[in-house]
């Protein structure tokens, strides 16, 4: 009899202890924090989702188009992230110009110049004529000012007027502004497209 209610206890010992170890094991659950926000008293979790375009789809007429179409895509890809990296320097050499002495600036501003052309030289001369044009158009929309007059700002109007005339020898214009609801309309929407992942 001793036996067997031995071996009941040890079974209920055993029983308890595995219990315990699951619930020990339950509670170190880990714990993701989330953003909350409080609404009507009561706290709830809130996520900010990402932006989604819905554009009507296009409609090609010909191979042609579509490939012009793809072109526009991969250009897109390439050249974007330049011009936010370009934007970056802008304000970067902008907010640190400004803490600088009157007399300290145009230095300063030498040594970028002179740093834009050896990081950047090697990354335009891989860039396509049609691709050039496109920076030179996407710089003014990450600005909301063309590359002449980013140039002009920094350098000053000789600068500004030896490279516009640089540009002209290929055909381009640091002039050219980025119009969104017209010429632009179809990079726009491209653009959109690319910042937002869907392409």
């Amino acid at each position: 009899m001793n036996t067997v209610h031995n071996k009941h206890l040890l079974l209920l010992f055993l029983f308890t202890t595995a219990t315990c170890c699951c619930m020990a094991q339950e509670t170190k659950r880990e714990a993701y924090l989330v953003p909350a926000t409080v609404y009507k008293g009561d706290t709830i979790p809130s996520f900010n989702l990402p932006t989604v375009y819905i554009f009507k789809p296009l409609i090609f007429k010909n191979k042609r188009q579509q490939q012009k179409y793809n072109r526009l895509v991969r250009d897109v890809k390439k050249v974007l992230p330049i011009a936010k990296e370009v934007n970056r320097a802008i304000i970067e050499t902008y907010e640190y110009m400004m803490t600088l002495p009157e007399e300290e600036r145009s230095k300063h501003i030498k040594m970028v110049e002179k740093g834009i052309k050896k990081q950047y030289l090697p990354v335009m001369k891989q860039l396509t004529f049609s691709q050039g044009k496109l920076l030179i158009k996407l710089i003014d929309r990450q600005n909301n000012q063309t590359s002449y007059q980013i140039v002009k700002a920094f350098l000053g109007s000789f600068r500004a007027g030896f490279y516009q005339a640089f540009a002209a020898l290929f055909g381009a214009s640091l002039k050219k502004e980025y119009r969104p609801d017209e010429d632009d309309k179809l990079t726009e929407r491209v653009v959109l497209l690319v910042e937002s992942g869907q392409i």
